[in-house]
């Protein structure tokens, strides 16, 4: 038997955003299936491409029959979407903020997450919401939430929020294949950050995530834009001698349990840190599951941090005051580690 070394295959990468790791990933699909459509304010071409550009080029490769502006109406986007997804094709519907999702929950959570329940398995909504948000721009109140809690709440929709632009391709390209309803939030610095990205980035399971840095003192469970500011905390807490565990969660429901909890049961010790608001957070499940069935086996109370219970200001000062920061991650580490 060859006691050789077996190397990792070196994978190609390229640098690229997640504005275009979206765009490859919905020109693909597109390619590969001609029931794929996309539908939007302003997403043709003539238009922009898109309030970010991310559409920009698909109508003038598919026609606008594929790749159609809508009115300003996100009952209207929503409402067409899930007709053509139980007609039998794959829509990709853009809200364009995650705040506007509220024009339209009546549609999303009363028809498009329930309606194959609803049809006994008769009907089913293969439908993908795309939707922006996230603070740190200054954009205020309206156009800054993280809402992932309210759709985690119902039954029959999934919620993905990656972070990297490999991520965001393969999570879209397995979306759009879903045969139920999948909104995938964007966090807005996420989709300017180059990083690199596989070339052939091909489909990720949706419901898994991923353990970026290991470690064996404390994990850390986070997504989105606030795995940039996770980040920053573990490089600090790595040059002070703590080794944490990142893991990205990717999707928020159905939540890969396996995962953090194989990781917290080795570290002994979890902390969940996101963006939204930490009163009835995605933490707030992770935490009780986390306590229900690792009870006796973590060295300290799992811990939570995330946005008070305010609106998002406008204010530089007070915005930065509002997002969890490297230092706060910093001094909870210490607190759970009693350090």
């Amino acid at each position: 038997m060859s006691t050789e070394t077996l190397e990792a295959p070196v994978v190609e990468t390229v640098k690229m955003n997640g504005l275009q790791a979206i765009n490859a990933a919905l020109s693909e699909a597109m390619e590969a299936d001609p029931k794929v459509l996309v539908l939007g304010e302003d997403i043709a071409d003539n238009e922009g491409g898109g309030v970010c550009g991310v559409t920009r080029g698909l109508s003038t490769k598919f026609g606008t029959s594929r790749v159609r502006s809508t009115p300003i109406s996100e009952q209207a986007i929503m409402g067409a979407a899930i007709g053509v997804a139980m007609a039998g094709y794959k829509p990709v519907a853009e809200i364009m903020l995650m705040n506007f999702t509220t024009v339209a929950m009546d549609m999303i959570v009363n028809h498009a997450a329930k309606l194959r329940f609803m049809s006994g398995g008769q009907s089913q909504v293969p439908l993908v919401i795309r939707t922006m948000t996230g603070g740190g721009n200054q954009t205020a109140g309206q156009h800054a939430d993280f809402y992932e809690a309210w759709f985690a709440h119902t039954a029959g929709i999934k919620v993905v929020i990656p972070w990297t632009p490999g991520d965001m391709k393969g999570l879209y390209l397995s979306a759009i294949q879903d045969p139920d309803p999948v909104i995938i939030i964007e966090s807005v610095k996420t989709l300017f950050v180059p990083m690199d990205t596989p070339v052939n980035q091909g489909p990720i399971p949706l419901g898994k995530a991923n353990v970026v840095v290991p470690g064996s003192d404390l994990t850390i469970v986070s997504y989105g834009q606030m795995m940039f500011t996770v980040m920053q905390a573990v490089e600090e807490l790595a040059a002070a001698g703590v080794s944490v565990e990142v893991v990205d969660l990717r999707t928020i429901s159905p939540w890969d349990k396996e995962t953090v909890l194989a990781s917290a049961e080795k570290t002994g010790r979890l902390l969940v840190v996101h963006e939204a608001g930490r009163n009835f957070g995605p933490g707030a499940e992770i935490a009780a599951t986390a306590q229900e069935v690792l009870f006796g086996k973590l060295k300290a109370p799992v811990g939570r941090l995330g946005a008070p219970y305010c609106a998002v200001p406008f204010a530089k000062k007070l915005e930065d005051a509002y997002l969890v920061q490297p230092p706060e991650i910093v001094a909870e580490v210490k607190r759970l580690m009693a350090i």
